[in-house]
């Protein structure tokens, strides 16, 4: 029997309970009924019309989603080259703002932005710095490019307005370019242009991209007519395109034409944003009747197929949107939940500090008062042959120097529990929160081991994260466990840029069907039992954000072993920051640790 439950969206019988009592309950179901039905009813309303009226409003009809397509393939086209053009342009600003003028003049510096730049983004081919005489400071690049570099439009345009790209030019034994310039102030008064040439690919792989018909073409000219790119019908690059174009133009246009031959043409139109570019389509209006013509005498037929692709259409799309909104509404629960889940640690922070100190008063009072006692019984002999008065005095002290202990302890993490960077050393913290926990593992028999492989050096990390990461480990290991269980903790190098923990634990184990949902938020293998089902997936954002991983790997009532690992060199931190690593353990010092099975 055909099991339909395994096509069931995921929202089908989510109840959103947080909409408010009564049985007015937000209802994804209904969302997606509603969404269907208007759908159909207002897709399949004019393609059942358009089968009824006559040849001419078929015609208009069908021009006008022509039109409708030329306007949107112009529009997409040119927000993808404006978005290039801005990309080059705000990385060239990047470097002015990120570099002082000084820096940059530094050698071989300018050498190795241009070598970032061509390897991360690609299309630069020169940067240059010019000063307020238009002077260049330096330069790096091919050499044929230098003495291009001189008092142009580019240099007065730049310091004018701030910002420069020319029209496409070619120069000898060259490929085609263009340039663009930034006018950067200097904090002192002064400014300086950053330079740079541009391969002229940019402006023609989006265009040669696209996916045309036979007789259709797209180019890009300059504000004077003047073709920037190839085209397939009108014209080589740097001649003038044989087509009328608005004097102004804003936004995308459309209009019809007629071209060189006379023929009758749909032409689309846009400005590229801070550019002296336009983008122009141009589409034969004699092929587009050809299109409905030819099927029209099947029209009876392609309507079915039409009406049930458009149902499939729209229980996919239906299906699709109110999945989106429903994990959109999922995601927005878990940020509440997580911000309440923050709160609550900084609050339990704040008040373990503020207990620790108001404990710590009273305890060093009994402190100084039991010493004053057991030196009085020192000095008095009635009292100082009393072995059970002295040994009374003497467990008075060592209850309050374990309570001093234990505070201490409190204040030590109350104190990391804001975010900071520091020196970080993970065998102190793991063995620090085994300490909490060494109470319980007594109580319920539970034997803790912690093993370190190799010298294992410390680095630079959020040492509250790093705490919280293992503290949800290691908690979730207890409450697997039953009385007499084993905990091991395996500390050790992973090649010689990153640091393995794995937190290994002989509990009930967790089903292979939930392993790949332990991280997601709000699943929880204890529903009923104190489980939030936000521990690990706190911790795995803790630990991605560290630019590190977390594995799990676990057999029913056999075990569970969580590998953590974590980079010496955060990805966040820049290398002066970042901790070095010892040379003793280079060349793979210490054992590195394996993600094996627990049995």
């Amino acid at each position: 029997m055909l099991n339909l439950s395994r096509f069931k969206p995921r929202f089908w019988d989510h109840r959103d309970v947080a909409s408010g009592p009564g049985n007015n309950h937000f209802s994804f179901r209904r969302k997606w009924l509603m969404i269907v039905a208007f759908t159909t009813v207002v897709t399949l309303a004019p393609l059942l019309v358009m089968t009824l009226v006559d040849y001419r409003l078929t015609r208009q009809a069908f021009e006008s989603e022509a039109t409708m397509g030329i306007a949107r393939m112009v529009s997409n086209t040119w927000r993808n080259i404006s978005f290039l053009l801005s990309q080059r342009r705000a990385a060239l600003e990047f470097i002015a703002r990120d570099n002082s003028l000084p820096d940059l003049l530094a050698p071989g510096r300018l050498d190795a932005i241009l070598a970032n730049l061509q390897g991360g983004m690609g299309g630069f081919v020169d940067l240059a710095v010019v000063d307020t005489d238009c002077t260049v400071q330096t330069y790096a690049g091919p050499v044929a490019l230098r003495s291009r570099v001189k008092r142009t439009v580019c240099f007065d345009h730049a310091v004018a307005n701030g910002f420069y790209i020319s029209d496409v030019t070619v120069a000898q034994g060259q490929n085609h370019q263009l340039v663009v310039a930034i006018r950067h102030d200097l904090n002192s008064g002064g400014f300086f242009v950053l330079r740079s040439t541009l391969d002229a690919g940019l402006l023609d792989l989006p265009v040669l991209q696209l996916a045309l018909d036979e007789g259709d073409d797209a180019f890009i000219v300059n504000s004077r007519g003047i073709l920037q790119t190839p085209t397939r019908q009108y014209g080589r690059r740097f001649e003038k395109v044989l087509l009328t174009i608005p004097e102004t133009v804003d936004g995308t246009q459309t209009s019809r034409t007629v071209d060189q031959v006379g023929r009758s043409v749909l032409m689309g139109i846009a400005p590229i944003p801070n550019s002296p570019f336009l983008l122009m389509m141009v589409r034969q209006e004699s092929g587009i009747m050809d299109l409905w013509l030819k099927p029209r005498m099947r029209l009876i037929g392609f309507l079915l197929f039409s009406i049930a692709m458009i149902l499939v259409s729209i229980l996919g799309v239906a299906t699709y949107l109110v999945n989106r909104i429903h994990a959109a509404d999922q995601r927005r629960v878990q940020a509440l939940h997580q911000v309440e889940y923050a709160n609550k640690l900084s609050s339990i922070g704040r008040l373990a500090s503020g207990v620790a100190h108001e404990i710590n008063n009273p305890l060093a009072i009994i402190n100084q008062k039991a010493g004053l006692i057991k030196d009085l019984f020192t000095i008095n002999n009635d009292y100082s042959g009393n072995e059970k008065l002295m040994r009374l005095v003497d467990d008075v002290l060592a209850s309050v120097h374990r309570c001093g202990t234990i505070t201490r302890r409190l204040l030590d993490f109350a104190r990391h529990m804001e975010s900071s960077i520091e020196a970080v050393d993970i065998e102190a913290i793991i063995r620090q929160i085994l300490d909490f926990m060494e109470k319980e593992a007594e109580r319920r028999c539970i034997a803790v081991s912690v093993s370190v492989q190799g010298k294992i050096p410390t680095f630079d990390g959020d040492r509250g994260n790093i705490q919280q990461i293992f503290l949800n480990l290691i908690n979730n290991a207890f409450a697997a466990m039953g009385d007499g269980g084993r905990l091991e903790i395996i500390i050790g190098r992973k090649g010689t840029t990153h640091i393995a923990v794995a937190v290994v634990d002989t509990g009930h184990g967790i089903p292979e069907a939930d392993l790949k949902r332990v991280f997601e938020p709000f699943f929880s293998t204890r529903q009923g039992h104190g489980g939030t089902g936000l521990g690990l997936s706190v911790t795995y954002g803790m630990v991605s954000e560290m630019g590190g991983e977390i594995a799990v790997n676990s057999q029913i009532n056999r075990g569970t072993r969580f590998m953590v690992t974590v980079p010496l060199k955060s990805p966040r931190m820049s290398s002066a920051t970042a901790c070095a690593i010892d040379p003793a353990n280079k060349a793979g010092a210490g054992s590195p640790l394996t993600e094996e099975k627990t049995t």
